[in-house]
């Protein structure tokens, strides 16, 4: 069972940065994949960005190109979502997801969410 910790929200003007965090434990040698979801009040889960365990394959949501980036660090089983430029429209509970298998659009665990508040 993995078992997945963010960390990182808070509160940040327009355009200012965070940084997100995401540490996984447990059977981390099943993650091929680590993704980035946003749920805005109101509104669905949204895809934010992933990145294969090895570090080769990103993605983002077209909205989040050029100000996010996605990285890992193996060693310490984290992974990091950099944001840049933030805008009051990236403001949504931020959650961490691992997958077993890369190429599938499914998430096998999730973590428990950090908020991230942008004030215009």
């Amino acid at each position: 069972q993995v078992h997945l910790v963010e960390s990182g929200g808070g509160l940040v003007q327009a355009g200012g940065s965070l940084r997100l965090s995401c540490a996984a434990s447990g059977g981390t040698f099943s993650i091929n994949k680590m993704g980035w979801f946003r749920q805005a009040p109101g509104k669905g889960r949204e895809f934010v960005s992933s990145i294969t365990w090895s570090g080769r394959t990103t993605d983002y949501v077209d909205s989040v190109k050029g100000r996010f980036t996605i990285s890992r660090d193996n060693v310490q089983n984290t992974v990091y979502l950099q944001m840049n430029s933030l805008k009051p429209e990236d403001t949504a509970v931020y959650y961490c997801a691992a997958a077993r298998v890369a190429l599938s659009g499914s998430y096998d665990y999730w973590g428990q969410g950090t908020q991230v508040t942008v004030s215009s």
